[in-house]
Parts: structure tokens; C-alpha cells; sequence
């Protein structure tokens, strides 16, 4: 049976702005654009015969997902599969801290070459494989349940190992980004990535 799943990146977070690493910190919460994006997000899946949303725990995702129901009217569930990447010791740092303390790891994780950093993280963190584990263990878990067409409001490092996974490298993935990906069969695809702004 197919599945259609809608996952974006939850709007611009006040860390986003502070440029300060967020990982699994909860405590940075969406902007007045933050804000706009997700009601974007809530119009553009506002025909996309949408059934459930699930989110991340983290108050940014969920702020995402409860400003796009707005638009959609749906019940929202939070679902541990989809939270950023822990990023250990270096979460809730500004940038120029996490350079200065951990310039290697920084700059691995930053590579472009997505196949050879899979397996590094910062002190007490999560590796990239790790969440691309984690991540499709969801989807697998939500292919499982009676639903046809399921949106998820997720992160960036999580939107972006679903695409590598798929077979598209992406360095950014904005705020509010929506990509729709597909399940048929044994057999998952990128169908298409939506922007909202």
C-alpha cells in the first residue's frame, strides 16, 4: 500500500536568529517569521488530503505544527522518532563557541562529503547515521498505521538525512521547507520538495 508522507523543518526559531546550536534544547521557540512560515506550511498542505500530523516533541516543531493545523484541522501526535540530532556538548552554543571548542567536528559535519562523516558527533552526541536510523524507523513505524497521507514537522538535520537517504545531498534546508516523500510497496522516493517562502 502506498503512503504519502509531507515532513518540513518547523518554522525560524529564536536560535535560529541567536545562531546558537539547538540539537534537543527546548527552550527556543518560533519567531514572528517562525510563525509565518508555518501558517505557509499550513496553506501549501491545505489539499494534500492530510490526515495526522506528527512532530517532534521540541516546542519549535510543535509550534510548527500546531500553526499549520490552523489550515488543516487535524489531530497532532508527538512522535521521539523525528527530534533533531542530539548534539551533545555543543547544544544551545553559539556557533563561534562550537568552532572554537570543536573546529574538527564542526567542519566534518559541515562537509560536503556526506558518505565519508556519517559516523562522527560531538561529545555525547548523535552521528548522522544515527538519526537517519532513527528517522526511518518512524516512517516505518507510521507505514504501520491506518493513515494514507501523514504530515510530519521535523528539523533540519533530520529533513536532511531523510534526502541523503533518498539520494539527494542537501547542504540548508530553510525554515519551513516542506519535501514529500512516498512509500510504495518496499520502495521509498522523493517526489518533490515545496517551498513556502
Amino acid at each position: 500500500m502506498c503512503r504519502d508522507f509531507y515532513i518540513f523543518r518547523h518554522g525560524q526559531s529564536t536560535y535560529n536568529v541567536l545562531k546558537r546550536t539547538q540539537g534537543q534544547t527546548n527552550d527556543s521557540v518560533l519567531t514572528e517569521l517562525g510563525r509565518a512560515q508555518a501558517l505557509a506550511v499550513g496553506r501549501k498542505l491545505q489539499n494534500r488530503h492530510i490526515e495526522i500530523i506528527v512532530t517532534s516533541p521540541l516546542m519549535r516543531a510543535v509550534q510548527t505544527a500546531e500553526t499549520a493545523n490552523e489550515a488543516l484541522h487535524v489531530d497532532i501526535v508527538e512522535d521521539e522518532h523525528f527530534l533533531e540530532v542530539n548534539v551533545g556538548e555543543a547544544e544551545g552554543l553559539h556557533y563561534t563557541e562550537v568552532l572554537k571548542r570543536y573546529k574538527d567536528v564542526f567542519e566534518k559535519l559541515h562537509s560536503a562529503d556526506c558518505d565519508k562523516y556519517q559516523d562522527i558527533c560531538y561529545p555525547n552526541g548523535e552521528t548522522k547515521r544515527e538519526v537517519k536510523e532513527r528517522i526511518f524507523e518512524g516512517l516505518e513505524k507510521w507505514c504501520a498505521k491506518p493513515y494514507h497521507t501523514i504530515a510530519i514537522s521535523t528539523h533540519g538535520i533530520a529533513l536532511s538525512q531523510i534526502m541523503y537517504a533518498l539520494g539527494r545531498e542537501v547542504k540548508n534546508i530553510e525554515n519551513g521547507t516542506i519535501i514529500h516523500i512516498q512509500k510504495d510497496g518496499k520502495t521509498w522516493k522523493l517526489i518533490e520538495t515545496i517551498r513556502t517562502f
